[in-house]
C-alpha cells in the first residue's frame, strides 16, 4: 500500500517523533507498505511535491523538533470559497496520480476540516491530533500540548525569580489565540498568581485589584499569565472582525500590553511583559510527549492498515480511540467551571473577572 504522510499547520514538538511512530508500525504491519512524504503541508499536495522515503530515514528523529517534512499553513475558509475549488480537485488529482491508498495528515483543527472535506470526497484519510493548544473536540490531550506546557512553565519560573528579585508585577503572555488550555496548564504549573484566558473575559480594575493583593502578600512581587487571546468584558461582545478592528485602531495586536501598561500606572512602577512566543513550538518533545506520539503514530497506522479511514485518532480516559472526522468541527474551551479553574481559584488564583 502508498501512504502519502503531511504535516499541516503552525509546528510543534512531537511530529517527527509522530511520524517515526506511524513509519515504523506501518512498516512492520502493513503488507508491502511504502510512504510519500508530501513537503510543506496540504501546499505540498496541491502543488503535487512529495517524495518517497526510505525506512532508514524514520531512524534517529524521535527526540527532534519540526518537521521533517515542513509545513505551512492553507486557511480551511479560504479553500471552500468558489474560487479556492481548483485546489481541492488538484489534491484529488495528486492522490490518485501518486496511486495511495491512504492519506495520513499530522494537523490541529484546520487541519482535521480540510482532512474531513477531503474524506467526504473520497479519499482514504486519518488524522492524528495535533496542537500546542490542546482544543481539538474529541481527545482529552494533542501531541505537542504537553511540551509547549513544560516550555511555558519553566518561563514563568524564570519570572517569578526576577519579579521576586526586584519587587515588581511582571506579566508572560503565552500562546492560544482561541483558548486557554496552554496558558491554564503552564500558569498553574508556574505558580502565576493571575491567569488571563479566553474563556474568561476580565475586566481591568479586578487584576488590578489582584495584583495589589498579591503584591502585599507574596513578598512584593506578582506573576501574570496572559493568553494571546484573552479579551476584556466589552471586546468578548464583539465580533473577531470587529474586536480585531478596534485593536487595529490603537495599533493594538493583543490585550497584554494594555493590561501591563494600566498595572504600571496604577502601581507608579512598571510592570513588564515577557513574550516567550515561537520557543513554545520549537525544540524536542518531552519524555511524555514522546511516548504519546508514538502511541497515536502506531495506532494511526493500524487504523490504516485495517481500512478505518475518515477518522481521528484520540485520547479518551487514558486509552486510545477514534473520532469521525466529521464530528470534530469546532473547538474545545476551557469551561468556566473546570477543575482546573475551581483549583486555581480554591488556591487564589485571579482570572480577572
Amino acid at each position: 500500500m502508498k501512504i502519502g504522510l503531511l504535516t499541516s499547520g503552525g509546528d510543534c514538538a512531537g511530529l517527527n517523533a509522530v511520524m517515526r511512530g506511524f513509519a515504523k508500525a506501518a512498516y512492520s504491519i502493513i503488507p508491502q507498505a511504502e510512504i510519500y512524504g508530501i513537503m510543506k503541508g496540504y501546499a505540498g499536495l496541491i502543488d503535487g511535491n512529495y517524495r518517497k522515503m526510505d525506512e532508514a530515514e524514520f531512524s534517529g528523529i524521535l527526540n527532534l523538533g519540526g518537521t521533517v517534512l515542513g509545513s505551512s499553513r492553507t486557511p480551511y475558509k479560504k479553500l471552500i470559497l468558489p474560487e479556492e475549488a481548483h485546489k481541492i480537485e488538484s489534491m484529488k488529482a495528486n492522490y490518485k496520480k501518486m496511486e495511495l491508498g491512504a492519506l495520513v495528515v499530522l494537523g490541529g483543527n484546520g487541519s482535521h476540516k480540510i482532512a474531513s472535506l477531503l474524506s467526504q470526497e473520497g479519499l482514504n484519510v486519518v488524522a492524528l491530533p495535533k496542537t500546542i493548544d490542546n482544543d481539538i473536540l474529541g481527545t482529552e490531550v494533542t501531541f505537542g500540548f504537553h511540551t509547549a506546557v513544560q516550555v511555558a512553565a519553566e518561563c514563568i519560573d524564570r519570572i517569578q525569580t526576577t519579579a521576586a528579585s526586584h519587587n515588581r508585577a511582571m506579566a508572560v503572555e503565552i500562546m492560544g489565540n482561541k483558548t486557554g488550555w496552554l496558558t491554564l496548564y503552564a500558569g498553574l504549573a508556574g505558580g502565576a498568581h493571575i491567569i488571563i484566558i479566553p474563556e474568561i473575559p476580565f475586566t481591568i480594575d479586578k487584576i488590578i485589584e489582584a495584583v495589589k493583593v498579591h503584591m502585599k502578600k507574596d513578598g512584593g512581587s506578582c506573576v501574570i499569565a496572559i493568553a494571546e487571546g484573552a479579551a476584556d468584558t466589552e471586546e468578548a461582545a464583539l465580533s473577531k472582525k470587529d474586536r480585531y478592528g478596534k485593536r487595529a485602531e490603537i495599533g493594538e495586536t493583543t490585550a497584554s500590553m494594555r493590561i501591563v501598561k494600566a498595572i504600571s500606572e496604577a502601581l507608579g512602577e512598571e510592570c513588564r511583559l515577557v513574550i516567550p512566543g515561537h520557543i513554545q513550538r520549537g525544540g524536542s518533545p518531552t519524555a511524555y510527549d514522546r511516548l504519546l506520539c508514538t502511541e497515536i503514530g502506531a495506532f494511526g497506522a493500524r487504523f490504516v492498515g485495517t481500512g478505518r479511514f475518515g477518522v481521528s485518532v484520540a485520547m479518551i480516559g487514558g486509552r486510545i480511540t477514534y473520532n469521525r472526522l466529521s464530528d470534530i468541527f469546532g473547538s474545545k474551551l476551557v469551561a468556566p467551571d473546570h477543575d482546573l479553574i475551581r483549583v486555581a481559584r480554591d488556591i487564589g488564583v485571579s482570572f480577572g473577572d
